[in-house]
């Protein structure tokens, strides 16, 4: 396992040199029992303000609640950073001999100057006929996040945001809605969680747990 490491530091230091400055690439080390620490390796680290020792991504997360045998590299997707840069990234999944992810290798690409430029020639060949709809069609970059507590802080504006009400007018059924949505995007692998879940929806960690029992 050393050896694989060693090569996908190997391949990551290949990959920005070849690509430059704005190509990021990270190491998320899932045989860790520290959450908290999952990078192992990052160059250009810039790119995405996180460093060596910095926590997982949702992707970490949504890795260790599924079925690995169901899980494939997601390749060519957008994320955004939280100062809004927009990334062009790609996750492949690193496997043991017994097909367990032991190593998330990510690529990001900072594509914000390139979609600005491309903006620019839009609007230049834009005509009345430009079908806009392309526009509205994409996926909302997913924000990328530096530790666990960033990460359940997204999550569940991102539970709050898909029930479409604040927390003091949901029934149970939205707070239902919410706990399901938080435990499917892994939520619950975090340390104490369940705490701040509970206080957040008002409810008891005992109703949190039927709640979680319902999906």
């Amino acid at each position: 396992m050393v050896q694989k490491l060693e090569f996908l530091k190997q391949l990551a230091h290949g990959l920005t040199a070849q690509f430059g400055s704005s190509c990021e690439v990270v190491i998320h080390d899932l045989t860790k029992k520290d959450l908290d620490q999952s990078i192992v390796y990052i160059e250009n680290g810039h790119v995405s303000n996180r460093h060596t020792g910095d926590g997982p991504s949702g992707i970490v997360l949504e890795t260790l609640r599924s079925d690995p045998q169901k899980i494939q590299d997601k390749l060519a997707y957008l994320t955004r950073t939280e100062d809004g840069r927009i990334l062009k990234s790609s996750t492949l999944y690193i496997r043991d001999e017994n097909g367990r992810i032991i190593y998330i290798f990510s690529i990001n690409f900072d594509i914000t100057t390139l979609l600005a430029a491309e903006n620019l020639i839009h609007g230049l060949i834009h005509t009345e006929d430009t079908d806009e709809s392309e526009k509205n069609s994409a996926d909302a970059p997913q924000k990328i996040t530096h530790n666990v507590t960033e990460l359940l802080d997204l999550l569940i504006e991102q539970a709050i945001a898909k029930v479409g009400k604040p927390v003091a007018l949901m029934n149970k059924d939205d707070k239902i809605a919410v706990v399901q949505f938080l435990n499917n995007a892994g939520a619950f692998l975090i340390t104490k969680s369940g705490d701040k879940v509970s206080s957040m929806l008002g409810i008891s960690k005992f109703t949190l747990y039927s709640y979680m029992d319902k999906g």
